[in-house]
């Protein structure tokens, strides 16, 4: 058993913005709210470590507390960077740094693998299932190689964080570590956003890309529009995938509904919060998700939420009581709940209340950050045995 140091020195190997205040999709805005949180215990070191395209050499800077180094990216893409020259120098470094336990994200799970330090590792979702909803080229290939990457990463992982019970059960079999179930945290600012809403308003914060069912969304909204429902449809993200772009603003046009329409882009987390206060709804019909930020976000600040009915996400929205929960193959059944949310000022308003409740009780940062160090101080504590 190894002896617990005081101050727990810890390095977070994540993805981490250049720009806290806009983080690029969920596991940036995790990384944010997790390190700010951590970085506020006494009794922890927050180094975090990430490996950035835009760096030539190594470079240090300062975030709330933590200190954060950048590591020059290696790889023409995610995977090569992965098993490749950047797993070395990531490895490399950390040895250097010694810190006293590694908490590694999403793909880095891969790159800190068969590390002979105490090791916690998030799983934010399951990238080979993400690759196949996201098609492109090559992708049943691309898919299957990162399932093998993928399971031999959490079979390893002697900590395993579970964003999800969707997460738990996709693990059985296969991981031989502990799974410490912890939901994912939303900056605290979300909590405190007063509500002000402007009726008939939708809101989705999310990629625009095929995984996401942004084209079933904006289909969906064109059958609420045709039904007579007076609405708005605010998309925030940035598109991935350009010709999915054009042909769901091709759709838009097709189905009547373009001027209803606004595409407001990569927004910062300021601007998410004001979107929300003046939402009626916040609406997600993805195919594949882990545990959305968007969706807590929402929740955070008291927006009824209508999302698929699958993944993660029924473990995170309660049916009929803090939204409801969709067939994101169907633009009609999107639409007919949204249309009974927006027909309904009181169903909102209680909504909203319920989803706050549970977003206090499970997605607040400084709950999750007492919940991790707990899992970081058992992790050295079993470390050797």
């Amino acid at each position: 058993m190894t002896e617990m140091p005081g101050k727990l020195k810890t390095a977070v190997v994540t993805s981490f913005p250049s720009d806290p205040s806009r983080p690029h999709g969920g596991v940036e805005a995790v990384s944010v709210n997790l390190v700010r949180a951590l970085a506020g215990l006494d009794d922890l070191d927050i180094h975090v470590v990430t490996t950035d395209r835009g760096c030539t050499a190594t470079t240090r800077e300062a975030f709330e507390g933590a200190t954060v180094y950048r590591l020059p990216w290696e790889g023409r893409n995610v995977l090569t960077h992965v098993v490749g020259p950047g797993r070395r120098r990531l490895r490399a470094f950390l040895a250097e740094l010694a810190p006293d336990v590694i908490h590694a994200h999403d793909f880095y799970g891969a790159m800190v693998r068969g590390l002979p330090i105490p090791r916690v590792f998030t799983i934010h979702g399951f990238i080979h299932a993400d690759t196949r909803e996201a098609r492109g080229r090559f992708f049943r290939l691309r898919s299957r190689m990162w399932k093998r990457v993928e399971l031999a990463g959490w079979a390893d992982q002697p900590h395993i964080v579970s964003i999800s019970p969707y997460v738990r059960e996709r693990l059985a079999g296969i991981a031989t570590g502990v799974i410490h179930d912890i939901d994912n945290p939303v900056a605290e600012g979300f909590f405190r956003v007063s509500r002000s809403e402007r009726k008939g308003t939708l809101f989705c914060a999310a990629l625009i890309c095929p995984r996401k069912n942004t084209l079933g969304l904006v289909e969906a909204f064109g059958r609420l529009v045709a039904d007579g429902v007076d609405a708005r449809l605010r998309l925030a993200g940035r598109p991935i995938d350009e010709a999915y772009h054009r042909r769901v603003q091709a759709r838009s046009e097709e189905l009547g509904v373009k001027d209803r329409v606004d595409w407001l882009g990569s927004i910062p987390v300021a601007q998410v919060q004001q979107e929300l206060a003046l939402a009626s709804a916040f609406v997600l019909p993805s195919f594949e998700e882990g545990s959305p930020m968007g969706v807590e976000e929402a929740m955070a600040v008291g927006v009824p939420v209508v999302t698929s009915n699958r993944c993660g996400m029924p473990y995170m929205v309660r049916h009929g009581e803090s939204g409801f929960l969709i067939d994101p193959h169907s633009p009609q059944d999107i639409a007919s709940r949204l249309g009974e949310l927006l027909h309904d000022d009181a169903l909102r308003d209680r909504m909203g209340a319920v989803g706050r409740r549970i977003a206090e009780e499970r997605f607040h940062p400084d709950r999750v950050a007492r919940q991790t160090r707990d899992v970081y101080r058992e992790a050295v504590r079993g470390h050797g045995q």
